[in-house]
């Protein structure tokens, strides 16, 4: 019997069911195994990453592995393609990403062909002799939303593999996998954890083969996570469910109020999910003067966590510039949603 994504979230994971076991996995804190078992050594595996492994797996359908943190499962996507090979991957999002590719484009480490993820037509025209397409939806800051079904289905009619960040929308929202992605990436330091004191990542795929290679990619490169770290994730993933629908709910309607606010001149917000992107009437120098006024909403660099953060995302030089100088990325929290929209308007009224 399957189970809904709410009951998932609780119960995988869990230690087998025998008199006096506990309810919870242990934190196992040990690098050194006795022979003779399947880990063999503390950088090949470890039972508190496995539970963690097992919940995020039940959640998107695939079998997952995780890592030291979101780029260290970003970075063993690249590195099992060949030197060379062409990639196609947006031209607006998360910043870390487009760094690492324009380095490796710039370096011959791959083929980078970067396109307007909105513009369905243009992707596919990209993918001819790609090796891997890399998808956000919706991208980050900007919120735009890729048609992922028709790019996933035109990639695999050419035998393109296809990695999707489902950091934003979650498994709540969209399952990649189902719809014949290769790997789901999620940064579990966001919504699957939940709490802003975890740093990891997460890759799921169904292909056992694919699965290997980005094992041992792991493996070799030593982008595994602290047992602590996945005791800690494992633990915030059990109130995901709660936590996001209810930052969801908020969500939707701050970006009704917000778009009515005489001082933003725009909103982005795709209609689900718990980040509201939106533009300030104003200099550059004004919106970072919204952000650093507020009382209540943390100005700080995450999100995905049980309390409201923003920021100006041009104040960090990697960011693209394609994204407006006066954008703010409000990740809405728990908080009574009248609160966040108190300090809100509080913040815009300093400028």
């Amino acid at each position: 019997m399957s189970k809904k994504i709410e009951t998932s979230a609780i119960t995988a994971g869990r230690p087998p069911v025998t008199p006096d076991a506990p309810l919870n996995p242990s934190i196992d804190l040990t690098s050194t195994f006795h022979s003779g078992g399947p880990i063999g050594y503390g950088r090949y595996g470890n039972q508190t990453w496995t539970s963690l492994e097992e919940a995020i797996s039940e959640l998107e359908g695939g079998q997952t592995l995780t890592f030291s943190s979101g780029m260290a499962a970003i970075s063993a996507v690249f590195s099992i393609l060949p030197i060379g090979a062409p990639v196609v991957a947006s031209n607006q999002g998360y910043s870390g990403v487009m760094s690492l590719l324009n380095s490796f484009h710039a370096s011959g480490r791959l083929e980078v062909r970067f396109v307007d993820v909105v513009n369905t037509q243009e992707v596919i025209d990209s993918m001819k002799g790609a090796a891997l397409i890399w998808l956000e939806s919706p991208t980050n800051p900007c919120l735009d939303v890729a048609d992922l079904e028709k790019l996933i289905a035109a990639a695999k009619k050419l035998g393109i593999g296809v990695a999707v960040d489902n950091t934003f929308a979650t498994p709540l929202v969209q399952n990649p996998l189902a719809m014949g992605a290769d790997i789901v990436m999620h940064s579990v330091t966001k919504f699957l954890s939940g709490h802003s004191d975890v740093l990891m990542g997460s890759l799921s795929t169904n292909d056992p083969a694919l699965y290997k290679r980005l094992h041992d990619s792991r493996s070799f490169n030593g982008s595994i996570p602290g047992p602590f770290e996945a005791w800690l994730a494992l633990r915030g993933l059990r109130t995901f469910p709660l936590r996001f629908n209810k930052s969801q709910g908020s969500a939707k309607e701050l970006a009704g109020r917000l778009a009515g606010h005489p001082k933003i001149t725009r909103v982005r917000y795709p209609g689900f999910g718990a980040i509201v992107s939106f533009e300030v009437d104003g200099t550059a120098e004004q919106t970072q003067k919204v952000c650093e006024s507020s009382r209540m909403i943390a100005h700080a660099t995450s999100l995905g966590g049980v309390e409201s953060l923003w920021e100006r995302r041009r104040r960090w030089p990697i960011e693209s510039p394609s994204v407006p100088e006066q954008l703010i990325r409000l990740s809405v929290g728990c908080e009574h949603v009248d609160d966040i929209w108190d300090d809100i308007t509080s913040a815009l009224n300093a400028i």
